[in-house]
C-alpha cells in the first residue's frame, strides 16, 4: 500500500464516529436491551422470536442457541466447575455464581412496597411484585394450578410426567430437579442451623424459616374468594382453591378414591402398602403419619373438649364434632340406590358402596382377611398384636378393644357401662364418662359467669354458684 492510500484509510477511519471501549451501542427495540456488538444483538432478538430448536432429550426443556442447551445439559450430568468460597454451593457457569454470591454480601436496595421484602436484583422484585398483582397467566392443563412465570409453569409440568432423573443414593427418592435433591438430602445430613427464636423449631434452610415465622406474626394476607379462609402464602392459598374446584386428578389404583394433590396420594398409597411406623405406646395400634398418632394418643389421656350441645357427647377435635352435629338435624342427603340406606355425610356414603361392590382393598398379611375400609382392618390387627390393653375390673378379663370390654361388663352389671381406663370407675352413660376424664386431666372448661373461676364438672360449678345466690 502507497503512502497515499495508507492516508486515506487513515482519514476514513477518523471519520467514523468515536466510539469507546465498552459502549453498547446496539439496543434491542422490544426490550432496551443494549450491546456492544451487532452480532450479540442479533442473537439476542432470536429470545423474541420464540423459536427454539435446540431441545434437551432428558428433561425436553427447548433452548434458542446450542450454546445455551450446552450449559443447561451440564445441570444432569452434574458438572458444577463454579464454586462459592462463602457455603461450597457449586453453579455450571460463572455468571450463576456472581450472582448467587450477592446473597453473601447482604446488599438487597430493591425493596417491595406491598410487603417490605428486599431483592438483590431489580428483576428478582419484578417477578415478585406478579404475586400482588395476582398475574398468573401461565396455567397447567392437567390440575389447573397457575403461575407467573413460563419457567415455573414448565418446571411443575416435570410432576405430571413422572420423569425424575435425580434420585437420593440414601433413601431411593426421586425429584425431578437437582435443586429439589438437594434440598432433600439436607434431612439426611442433620443440619438444622436456622432456629425460630419464639418456638425453638429449627430449619435446614432459611426460607423454611421465614415462611414458619409468619406463623407467629399472625399475618395472612392471602385470603380465598369462596369460604374466606386466610392463608401466610400464596401457594397455600393456591392449593386450597382446588378444593373448591372439586378437581381431582389423582386416583389411587386400589381404592379408587381421588386427590387434588400427589402428595396427599402418596401419603394414602402407605395404608394399602401396609407401612405404618409410628406406634402407640399404650395399646400398640399402628400409624402411618405422626399427626395421626398424636391425634388417637388423645383418646388415652381422655382430652375431649369439645362438646356436642345437643347430646353432651365430646370430641378430640373440632373437625369431629362438626361431622357428628349434623346426626341431630336428621337430614341425610346421601342415599344408598341398591340398600336405601341414608348418610349424612358423602364420606360415609362412599365408604358404604363398597360394602355392595364387593372390593376390599385393605388386606391383612397375617391372616389374608380383607376389609373394605382401612379402619376395619386397624382394629382387626390388634387381635394378632396380643396386646389385650382393655381390662374387666370385676373378673380380670382383658380385651384388644374397649367396645368389647365394655359389652362383657354386662354380665357382671346386668346394663350398659362405661369404665374409665386410668381409675376403673365405672358409669352408666358415655357423657358421664367424659366429664370424668377431665379429672384425670388439667382441663376445667366449666367456667363461672359472675367470676370466672373454672370446674372439671357441672356438679361442681353449679354447687359453686350457690355461693353468689346466698343471701
Amino acid at each position: 500500500m502507497d503512502q497515499h492510500g495508507a492516508r486515506s484509510q487513515r482519514s476514513q477511519e477518523a471519520d467514523k464516529p468515536h466510539r469507546r471501549k465498552g459502549e453498547k451501542t446496539y439496543s434491542c427495540d422490544l426490550c432496551g436491551k443494549a450491546f456492544t456488538r451487532a452480532e450479540s444483538l442479533k442473537t439476542h432478538q432470536f429470545i423474541h422470536s420464540g423459536f427454539k430448536p435446540y431441545s434437551c432429550e432428558l428433561c425436553g426443556k427447548s433452548f434458542t442457541l446450542a450454546g445455551d442447551l450446552k450449559n443447561h445439559q451440564l445441570i444432569h450430568r452434574g458438572v458444577k466447575p463454579y464454586s462459592c468460597d462463602e457455603c461450597g454451593k457449586d453453579f455450571t457457569r460463572t455468571g450463576h455464581l456472581k450472582t448467587h454470591q450477592l446473597i453473601h454480601s447482604g446488599v438487597k436496595p430493591y425493596s417491595c412496597d406491598e410487603c417490605g421484602k428486599y431483592f438483590t436484583r431489580g428483576g428478582d422484585l419484578k417477578r415478585h411484585q406478579l404475586i400482588h398483582r395476582g398475574v398468573k397467566p401461565y396455567s397447567c392443563d392437567l390440575c389447573g394450578k397457575s403461575f407467573t412465570q413460563a419457567e415455573n409453569l414448565k418446571t411443575h409440568q416435570l410432576i405430571h410426567s413422572g420423569f425424575k432423573p435425580c434420585s437420593c443414593e440414601l433413601c431411593g427418592k426421586s425429584f425431578a430437579q437437582a435443586g429439589g435433591l438437594k434440598r432433600h438430602q439436607l434431612i439426611h445430613s442433620g443440619v438444622k442451623p436456622y432456629s425460630c427464636e419464639l418456638c425453638g423449631k429449627s430449619f435446614t434452610e432459611s426460607g423454611g424459616l421465614k415462611r414458619h415465622q409468619l406463623i407467629h406474626s399472625g399475618v395472612k394476607p392471602y385470603s380465598c374468594e369462596l369460604c374466606g379462609k386466610s392463608f401466610t402464602q400464596a401457594g397455600c392459598l393456591q392449593r386450597h382453591r382446588l378444593i373448591h374446584s372439586r378437581f381431582k386428578p389423582y386416583s389411587c389404583d386400589l381404592g379408587g378414591k381421588s386427590f387434588t394433590q400427589t402428595r396427599d396420594l402418596k401419603k394414602h398409597q402407605l395404608i394399602h402398602r401396609g407401612v405404618k411406623p409410628y406406634s402407640c405406646d399404650l395399646c400398640g395400634k399402628s400409624f402411618t403419619q405422626t399427626r395421626d398418632l398424636k391425634k388417637h394418643q388423645l383418646i388415652h389421656r381422655g382430652v375431649k373438649p369439645y362438646s356436642c350441645d345437643l347430646c353432651e357427647k365430646s370430641f378430640t377435635q373440632a373437625g369431629d364434632l362438626k361431622k357428628h352435629q349434623p346426626i341431630h338435624s336428621g337430614v341425610k342427603p346421601y342415599s344408598c340406590d341398591l340398600g336405601g340406606k341414608s348418610f349424612t355425610e358423602a364420606g360415609g356414603f362412599k365408604a358404604h358402596q363398597l360394602i355392595h361392590s364387593g372390593v376390599k382393598a385393605y388386606s391383612c398379611d397375617l391372616c389374608g382377611k380383607a376389609f373394605a375400609q382401612s379402619r376395619n382392618l386397624q382394629k382387626h390387627l390388634v387381635t394378632h398384636s396380643g396386646i389385650k390393653a382393655y381390662s374387666c375390673n370385676f373378673c380380670g378379663k382383658s380385651f384388644s378393644e374397649k367396645h368389647y370390654r365394655n359389652i362383657h361388663l354386662r354380665i357382671h352389671t346386668g346394663n350398659d357401662v362405661y369404665c374409665c381406663d386410668q381409675c376403673g370407675k365405672l358409669f352408666t352413660t358415655d357423657a358421664q364418662l367424659q366429664q370424668h376424664m377431665f379429672s384425670h386431666t388439667e382441663e376445667r372448661p366449666y367456667k363461672c359467669d359472675l367470676c370466672e373461676k373454672t370446674f372439671k364438672s357441672p356438679h361442681k360449678l353449679n354447687k359453686h354458684q350457690q355461693i353468689h345466690t346466698r343471701k
